[in-house]
């Protein structure tokens, strides 16, 4: 059974932002940054704990090919996508949605 992947608008911005970039860097790059990060939310949605926990109960995650971080917690009845990240920036920079996440809605 999967769980829908609920994307904060922190972690859709990530994703946007650095698909632009590779965009940028290369005609089709961004589709695939895309694509590899899609493939890796599917994997997630139907085996949430496959991912270590990494902090406060969020796990991570890591797409092909790419040098992000895909940083996710598990609800119940939904995943909620914390940040897609460069997996360069300090972890500072994603730990402090964490505590935004803990009373996260579903939509």
């Amino acid at each position: 059974m999967s769980l829908p992947v609920i994307f904060r608008e922190e972690a859709e911005a990530d994703m946007a932002e650095a698909a632009l970039w590779y965009e940028r860097r290369s005609l089709g790059l961004g589709a695939e940054f895309v694509r590899s990060v899609d493939a890796c939310l599917a994997l997630i949605s139907r085996q949430p704990t496959l991912f270590p926990i990494v902090h406060r109960q969020a796990r991570m995650a890591l797409p092909r090919r790419f040098p992000y971080l895909i940083i996710y917690r598990v609800f119940p009845d939904f995943i909620s996508i914390v940040a897609v990240i460069h997996g360069k920036r300090h972890p500072r920079r994603w730990q402090a949605r964490l505590k935004e996440d803990e009373t996260f809605p579903a939509e």
